[in-house]
């Protein structure tokens, strides 16, 4: 009998171009990442009918930018977890199926004993220990080298909570995987770094990073710091000092990745379309199944949409052009950082538009970033509907560019 939470012991990683270490290259089988990987020659439309049924409806213009789904929605647990990263939607989904017995584990990460900040991925087969992976973590994990040893434990009905790159991975190879059943619960993603590289960004917000218990990047364009004595402190984002930083920080995988939504999941739970709150999207039968789980534990209502995207992300464009080849350049006076600062959460972007927005932020990104470090790349790895988001910015694919 395995203990309610299980970290097996993985292989090292095999060295990969272009890898954000999702654990396929750590299994028996490492050949599989040119089969799985989400960087070598996606193919989102035949795995979203694969996963949902249908690839995204041209008729429902939101499903350009987030994906097939059937619903959408601002979402909160009546009763917030203590420890959560938003209210613990996540994780009481989590619970939930296997306080019912729909599964018979669930592959999640949780804080590593060495470092709070760095992801381990584990197995947890009892509710009650889920509250262990509560929480935002920062940096690469192999989550799905645990899908072997899952199925040697004799675990048939799996749940994985993944971000996107592990999810498409996973879905590439879910048919030869052979679990019984399978829920996946995703969150949105669009740049990940080591686990080192997050602790020197903390440690330009504070004096004392050590003490920093949560940090969370807001829909309101804040971050919100919590500290160990109960303080909080909310930076805007125009005052980060993302200039200070290298330009690898963030790298080149995160900084092309064409899924922040996470599509290929039975539910997406983030924040970007909540206003505050949390937002779902629920994009097929078992998402609903899973969403149904939590009866009148969670309040609903339909996500709000304001503001204008356009000019965001125009200047978004700019900068990032302008960059020396990482982070987008966020050089202004002091004064007028304050006042822009005041005035994007007001009139800026918002809600669904705020979403969008972003979508089409890693959209442009992808596509500049790509152009000039991977150019050969870019017929692979840039699905159709990508060019679609970026045409409004005076982006279209030159020679070679398209399959």
């Amino acid at each position: 009998m395995k203990a309610p939470v299980w970290a097996p012991k993985v292989s090292a990683a095999e060295p990969r171009d272009l890898c954000t270490d999702c654990g396929i290259s750590r299994s028996s089988e490492p050949k599989r990442c040119g089969q799985a990987c989400q960087f070598i020659k996606p193919d989102y439309a035949a795995l979203e009918t694969q996963v949902h049924g249908r690839a995204r409806d041209e008729n429902k213009p939101d499903e350009l930018f987030f994906g097939p789904h059937q619903q959408m929605l601002r979402a909160a647990l009546t009763h917030p977890r203590e420890g959560a990263q938003w209210t613990g939607i996540t994780t009481r989904i989590a619970e939930r199926l296997l306080e019912t017995g729909a599964v018979d584990a669930v592959l999640a990460m949780a804080p590593d004993p060495s470092d709070k900040w760095r992801p381990m991925p584990v197995l947890v087969t009892r509710a009650a220990d889920m509250a262990q992976c509560r929480g935002m973590r920062m940096g690469y994990a192999p989550l799905l080298a645990l899908l072997e040893p899952a199925r040697e434990a004799g675990y048939k009905r799996l749940a994985v909570i993944g971000i996107p790159c592990q999810v498409y991975a996973l879905r590439a190879l879910e048919k030869e995987l052979g679990f019984e059943q399978l829920y996946v619960i995703g969150t949105p993603c669009s740049d990940n770094t080591t686990t080192e590289n997050f602790h020197k960004f903390l440690s330009l917000l504070s004096e004392d990073p050590a003490t920093i218990t949560y940090l969370e990047f807001r829909a309101d364009y804040h971050v919100e710091l919590r500290f160990t004595d109960g303080r909080k402190k909310e930076i805007p984002f125009l005052q980060l000092p993302l200039s200070t930083l290298p330009n690898d920080f963030f790298p080149l995988t995160c900084r092309t990745c064409v899924d922040y939504t996470n599509v290929l999941a039975d539910i997406t739970v983030g924040y970007m379309g909540g206003q505050g709150e949390q937002w779902l999207l629920v994009r097929n039968n078992r998402g609903a199944e899973l969403l149904n789980l939590l009866g009148d534990e969670i309040r609903t209502s339909a996500p709000g949409s304001k503001g204008k995207r356009f000019g965001p992300v125009s200047g978004y464009l700019k900068n990032v052009k302008l960059a020396a080849g990482g982070l987008p350049l966020r050089r202004m006076p002091d004064w007028a950082r304050v006042v822009v600062g005041w005035l994007m959460p007001r009139i800026g972007p918002r809600g669904l538009e705020f979403a969008r927005a972003r979508v089409e932020m890693k959209a442009v990104e992808t596509i500049v970033h790509l152009r000039r470090e991977q150019p050969r790349r870019m017929k692979s790895m840039i699905p159709k509907h990508v060019w679609e988001l970026v045409k409004p910015y005076g982006l279209t694919a030159e020679k070679d560019e398209t399959l």
